[in-house]
């Protein structure tokens, strides 16, 4: 049976999870809520919701809604997952979750005690190509892996304009923020957790980080690099250099069809084909599956606490010079 699940707001990341939701039948999107009532009715009546709620408490307090997608700006995402939690919803709330680790501890300790499946949004980490590229790094493929680099940037005042919520400090705005907080969780997929980090940002008009550069110190002697940005062309990637080999994810955040790389020296690279698949419905069967008993959940506590005290060092560091 599927899980129902409801949108706390209309924010346009919400078309990827209805598109998700269309390929499964394990997850039905049955709600939507925005504080403007017009303006949730007209969402719901374009994607075919049947209901439709002018506050985000009203849908909290629909019996019928099981769990929620909280798509909020980033200061809003532990509030309303407090509050979701404390309905008897489970939750999926939107990456970043916060750059405050003890709130995140306290939201999955009351998760917890509740019962309730909390996860954090990061769809990448539910592709084929994601678990393709950790096979590799286990099989020995790089050999001892030494340094990692990642980098994810676009160019958001020309994409979206700067009126964009992302380049507003008081939502929890900034490059790190919304594009960095994959290249970290792209590090510590591979490394673990780091035992240090250093940071350096360059602030923009609206005083948010729209570069941000980072080196984080993991065990065993393996480093890793990023750096994110919001003024610059759109750009990705996930590199592994091992004492062997190179593994390259071209597009390792936003998976299509360009799959991974192996470079090895004084060979041509070889192409590890990655089967295609939606991210999206991927991350809502592992809640859905995972709040009904039957799978393990793939992001917790641990992967959230991990990210946002990473996020908190870096930002600390970078202020700190």
């Amino acid at each position: 049976m599927a899980v129902k699940w409801g949108l706390i707001s209309t924010a346009l990341i919400n078309e990827a999870i209805l598109r998700g939701a269309a390929e499964t039948e394990d997850a039905d999107v049955i709600a939507v809520a925005s504080r403007d009532e017009a303006r949730a009715r007209s969402y719901a009546d374009e994607h075919g919701l049947e209901r439709s709620y002018g506050s985000y408490e009203g849908l909290l307090a629909d019996r019928d809604v099981e769990a929620v997608y909280i798509s909020l700006p980033n200061s809003l995402h532990v509030e309303w997952t407090l509050n979701a939690l404390e309905a008897g919803k489970h939750v999926l709330v939107e990456k970043p979750f916060s750059k405050h680790p003890d709130q995140v501890e306290e939201a999955f300790d009351r998760a917890d005690a509740a019962g309730l499946v909390l996860s954090e949004g990061f769809m990448w980490r539910h592709h084929p190509q994601t678990r393709r590229l950790t096979e590799l790094i286990d099989e020995g493929v790089a050999g001892r892996v030494r340094v990692i680099r990642t980098a994810f940037a676009f160019d958001l005042a020309t994409e979206r304009g700067t009126g964009d919520t992302r380049f507003d400090p008081a939502l929890d705005g900034g490059a790190l923020m919304d594009v960095g907080c994959y290249c970290i969780s792209g590090l510590r997929l591979v490394a673990g957790e780091p035992v240090r980090a250093r940071g350096e940002q360059v602030l923009g008009p609206s005083g948010v980080d729209v570069l941000f550069t980072g080196a984080l110190a993991f065990a065993d002697g393996v480093t890793g690099h990023f750096d994110c940005g919001f003024v610059v062309p759109r750009r990705a990637a996930l590199e592994v250099v091992g004492e062997e080999a190179t593994i390259l994810v071209p597009d390792p955040f936003t998976p299509g069809t360009t799959g991974i790389e192996v470079l090895r020296p004084g060979a041509e690279p070889e192409q590890i084909p990655v089967e295609p698949a939606n991210s999206y419905r991927l991350e809502l069967e592992n809640v859905s599956a995972a709040l009904r008993g039957e799978a393990q959940l793939l992001l917790g506590r641990e992967d959230a606490i991990g990210q946002a005290r990473t996020i908190a060092e870096l930002y600390r560091s970078a202020a700190a010079g």
